[in-house]
């Protein structure tokens, strides 16, 4: 068990912090959403001092929208932790960022999330989760309010996936994934978005299972989403 443990531990995290952060245009004009401070620090600082906790202090941060102010927040700051700022370009999509990254994450399973997403979530038991599913991408799904799209489940199988649709299951995207590197050969291009095509093949070739969450969870796309995660930061 000590083994697998110290394993599981050298595991990189991956997080995406390039995005333009449209919706909330009255804080990212000036600053990259991940940069949005709650109580006095970064978002990307807490949703990487959540993993920190569970042992895993590897970041690879994929930049792109105003990079230059994730570079200049973490320079010359010690966390405890080794982090690589790598400049994604600043009009690639999601899954694009991903796979820029492909070098960094040859034969091995990575953690991987958006800097826009806080939760409480357990990263350990989301591993055992994955490692004992042994398919290609465990994603964590939560229970947001209605205005999100859905998952379906057969089991922990996902069933069906589609990014913002319509069905009512209650279940969406939380972001926070375990991955095996293997699953970066579905992505195509610096064009592709990682919620449709990737994503969408691993469901239908039975390669993506949800790893259920119902403690906190909660994404900032709005001002009202923002003073959410700040009326709740005790809960992580």
């Amino acid at each position: 068990m000590g083994v697998k443990n110290l394993i599981s531990k050298r595991m990189k995290v991956v997080i995406l912090a390039g995005g333009l952060g449209t919706r909330l245009s009255e804080y990212t004009h000036s600053i990259p959403k991940p940069m949005i401070k709650i109580k006095g620090r970064p978002m990307i600082y807490h949703i990487m001092k959540h993993y920190s906790k569970f042992g895993f202090k590897e970041f690879y941060i994929a930049l792109g929208y105003k990079g230059n102010i994730i570079k200049n927040y973490f320079k010359n700051k010690n966390f405890g932790w080794k982090i690589q700022l790598i400049e994604t370009g600043k009009k690639t999509m999601t899954g694009g960022r991903l796979k820029r990254l492909s070098k960094y994450l040859k034969n091995e399973k990575f953690l991987f999330t958006y800097g826009d997403g806080i939760s409480n979530v357990n990263i350990k038991e989301l591993i055992h989760f994955h490692s004992k599913k042994k398919k290609l991408v465990t994603m964590t799904a939560v229970r947001p309010p209605a205005r999100f799209g859905a998952i379906k489940f057969k089991g922990d199988y996902v069933e069906y996936f589609k990014e913002k649709s319509k069905l009512d299951e209650g279940w969406i995207n939380g972001g926070f994934f375990v991955m095996e590197s293997k699953f970066l050969n579905y992505i195509k291009n610096d064009q592709t978005f990682l919620e449709r095509e990737p994503l969408e093949r691993a469901c239908n070739e039975s390669q993506l299972v949800a790893y259920k969450h119902n403690g906190f969870w909660q994404c900032v796309d709005t001002k009202r989403d923002l003073d959410l995660i700040k009326e709740n930061y005790n809960k992580f």
